[in-house]
């Protein structure tokens, strides 16, 4: 009986340091993938979240309906959340999403910066309309929000930011050379604004995935042995990892199990960062 307390209490304590509760988190691109479970993880860690999304793009990945699923799954978990329709192509709107959810849900305590585009075009085909779609989504947006919630944060001696970037930053494909350059200019504000901001109680650091099975590469499985084939060559794991690994992760570098973790690069691949020679598969 004893020991079984002490186990209780071992839990309790170890539970507390990755406790988000009474926290204020915005996840973009929150709706479906890596930051759908990113921002699940955060209401079942006792956060109330505001989840930034694209409708079209979901209906795109045919889950029209993730917002509201989503807002069904934080409410389950006891906290209050809501579902922001904002389309990053166009300036203005990361803006408007951090004052809706500040105004929905008080001063934003955590920012995960997960909303992103890529097209898988070799670089010599890239269109101007391409390049600068991508350059508003992927690294303006990202000044936009970090502008908008640094100051309050600052006032505050209290801030969690986490930019989720990618293996492409030092792993690039020729067909995404574009989304690899951006996701490194990211990477790079991030360690930038790391040194600035720590002296107020704020920790900004980069989550980078490898392959990962998202809503956004459904298409690349749905050939059974193109896919398996493409896991075998991805990491020394021969797999792709799942959303919900990614969730850890963040979880530890937004609760105060991190709070001495800032400037840092994570790369979560199953491997691939290292020095690896994929096995033959005979094609």
């Amino acid at each position: 009986m004893e020991t079984a307390q002490h186990e209780l209490e071992n839990n309790r304590r170890v539970g507390a340091r990755f406790s988000m509760a009474g926290r204020k988190a915005l996840v973009t691109g929150g709706s479906v993938s890596i930051g759908r479970e990113i921002a699940l993880a955060f209401a079942e860690a006792g956060a109330d979240v505001a989840i930034q999304y694209a409708r079209q793009a979901d209906i795109g990945f045919g889950r029209g309906d993730a917002a509201e699923e989503m807002l069904a799954a934080i409410a389950g978990c006891g906290r209050a959340g809501i579902a922001i329709d904002a389309d990053f192509a166009r300036p203005g709107e990361p803006t408007r999403c951090v004052e809706e959810a500040r105004h929905k849900l008080g001063d934003i305590d955590v920012l995960v910066v997960g909303a992103s585009i890529q097209y898988r075009t070799p670089f010599e085909e890239v269109t101007a309309a391409q390049l600068e779609r991508q350059l508003q989504v992927n690294f303006k947006a990202t000044i936009e929000l970090l502008q908008a919630v640094l100051p309050q944060m600052r006032r505050n001696r209290f801030g969690r930011i986490l930019t989720i970037g990618s293996v492409n930053q030092i792993a690039p494909e020729s067909v995404l050379s574009v989304y690899a350059a951006l996701k490194s200019a990211q990477h790079n504000l991030s360690f930038n604004l790391a040194r600035e901001y720590a002296p107020y109680g704020i920790t900004i650091n980069n989550l980078s995935p490898g392959l990962i099975a998202t809503e956004r590469n459904k298409w690349r499985r749905e050939d059974a042995a193109a896919w398996k084939a493409i896991e075998a060559d991805c990491s020394p794991m021969q797999r792709a990892g799942m959303p919900a690994e990614m969730s850890g992760a963040a979880l530890l570098f937004c609760s105060d199990a991190g709070s001495y973790i800032t400037g840092a690069d994570l790369q979560a691949t199953g491997g691939r960062h290292l020095a690896w020679s994929a096995p033959a598969t005979g094609r």
